[in-house]
């Protein structure tokens, strides 16, 4: 009888283990288009500090709970954020298919005004307009510079983080996304 519970539990836990590890899939072996993704040491929460919509209203990362987020850290006055906003403006519609929700977060001082005016100069058309008052959840996530994005699961634990510019829209990109986010490639 104990030998039947000992297998019993291992097999039950085996399970488990093989869930949990398709829930978030595997960041390992990021291509080069994602610059240096660097997967989290340890799976910390997403912080529950606000940002803000264009009409003011405030938000927090756990208002997307139950879909995997890519978390752009960003300004208009910075030309590597820039350089890579298009590309996370298609990445809206490329991950469609996970539910994936992609937020770029402003930390500009003026606020919403001036990224609604960048992102129309810049024809940004899927990204909301949101911003990071104060730099608050830019300082949660101990982001070093920007643009800073950061990955998180269904369940709002820190995937992973790219600091600096990413080629978001690439194919490989794509495929490693979908496989970080438990998806297949």
């Amino acid at each position: 009888m104990r030998a039947v519970l000992t297998l019993v539990f291992t097999l039950i836990v085996t399970i488990l283990a093989v869930d949990a590890s398709a829930a978030t899939g595997d960041c390992s072996a990021a291509p080069a288009t994602i610059g240096r993704f660097q997967p989290a040491a340890q799976s910390q929460a997403a912080p529950t500090v606000p940002f803000y919509d264009a009409a003011g209203s405030a938000r927090t990362l756990a208002d997307y709970r139950g879909q995997p987020l890519i978390v752009n850290l960003w300004a208009t006055w910075c030309p590597p954020c820039v350089q890579e906003m298009p590309a996370l403006d298609r990445l809206v519609e490329l991950l469609r298919a996970e539910r994936a929700a992609v937020l770029a977060l402003s930390s500009d001082r003026e606020g919403a005004p001036v990224v609604q005016r960048f992102f129309e100069a810049h024809a940004i058309r899927r990204l909301e307009i949101l911003v990071d008052r104060k730099t608050a959840v830019t300082r949660a996530l101990a982001a070093p510079g920007l643009p800073t994005t950061v990955v998180f699961d269904r369940n709002g634990r820190e995937l992973g983080r790219v600091v600096g510019v990413a080629e978001w829209d690439a194919p490989e990109t794509l495929a490693f996304l979908k496989r970080c986010l438990g998806g297949q490639p």
